[in-house]
């Protein structure tokens, strides 16, 4: 009996450890949003140059959703209570008229893929365009630092990737009207608490600033991200003094992040959310 008791001891002395680690870890695998937004940024469609027609045609189709109510819908369904609708694209074929997209749909809400399907506010889009347009549909998905690279080479008619307007992207592209106001901001694990009493940009940077040089921040590659870590000139960024480590995603990012690989992401406001809420739900 004395036996038993010990095993049962034992036992339960293991369950109890067990479940403190469990919920030690359930904690550290969270991760938050600082909700201060770092830049002002305007995302727009970038036209291939030897299109001047189509960039009329893209800004008539921009300024007709956004009168008639259409791009609040697709809004809603990724920013509210509306459900998202798949879009499936057809096989490049170059005997047919054809609306060719270049993407990165790693960019949720705006781009992503679940299966062979297409979702997102610019996938939406894109469908419609093409429609408004009478031609079929084709996605390209690929890196988003070959995206405007691939219109600039005739590869694609346009490019729709949560796309910042940028002048060094003006060499590939020439960029529609604006459709969308966007920010970056910091992405940290839920237990951080070093940036709770930022009220500004600025007190956020005056802590990234002080940090050491071995100190990591992770971006999504090609990115304004990227620009406002590293520094960039046309943005008035003056950057940081850390490594600045890039992603194919802001979810890979995010991921090594909790695996104590780098101390902070920052990335688009609304994929932020996106990856944030995600990754939550996981855990």
């Amino acid at each position: 009996m004395k036996k038993v008791i010990t095993l049962v001891i034992a036992m339960l002395a293991l369950c109890s450890f067990t479940l403190a680690g469990c919920s030690s870890n359930n904690k550290s695998s969270k991760v938050k949003v600082i909700n201060i937004p770092l830049t002002e940024e305007e995302y727009a469609f970038g036209i291939d140059k030897s299109q001047p027609e189509l960039l009329t045609k893209v800004n008539e189709f921009i300024s007709k959703i956004k009168s008639d109510g259409t791009f609040d819908k697709i809004s809603n369904k990724y920013f509210g209570d509306g459900t998202p609708e798949a879009v499936t694209p057809s096989v490049f074929d170059s005997s047919k008229d054809q609306l060719v997209i270049a993407t990165n749909a790693a960019f949720e809400p705006f781009e992503y893929t679940v299966g062979d399907k297409y979702y997102g506010i610019d996938m939406e889009i894109a469908s419609l365009l093409a429609k408004y347009l009478g031609k079929e549909l084709v996605i390209n998905n690929m890196d988003f630092d070959a995206v405007c690279l691939s219109v600039g080479q005739g590869k694609a008619d346009v490019a729709m990737s949560g796309l910042t307007i940028k002048e060094d992207r003006k060499e590939y592209v020439t960029f529609s009207d604006k459709y969308y106001n966007a920010s970056q901001k910091l992405i940290v694990k839920e237990a951080d608490n070093s940036f709770d009493n930022c009220k500004t940009a600025a007190d956020i940077e005056a802590i990234l600033s002080g940090l050491k040089s071995d100190a990591k921040i992770g971006v999504q590659t090609g990115t304004t991200g990227q620009f406002y870590v590293e520094g960039d000139k046309d943005w008035g960024f003056s950057g940081f003094k850390v490594k600045c480590v890039g992603y194919k995603s802001g979810s890979l990012a995010v991921q090594d992040m909790l695996n104590g690989n780098i101390g902070y992401v920052i990335i688009d406001e609304a994929p932020a959310q996106s990856i944030t809420k995600a990754i939550n739900e996981l855990n």
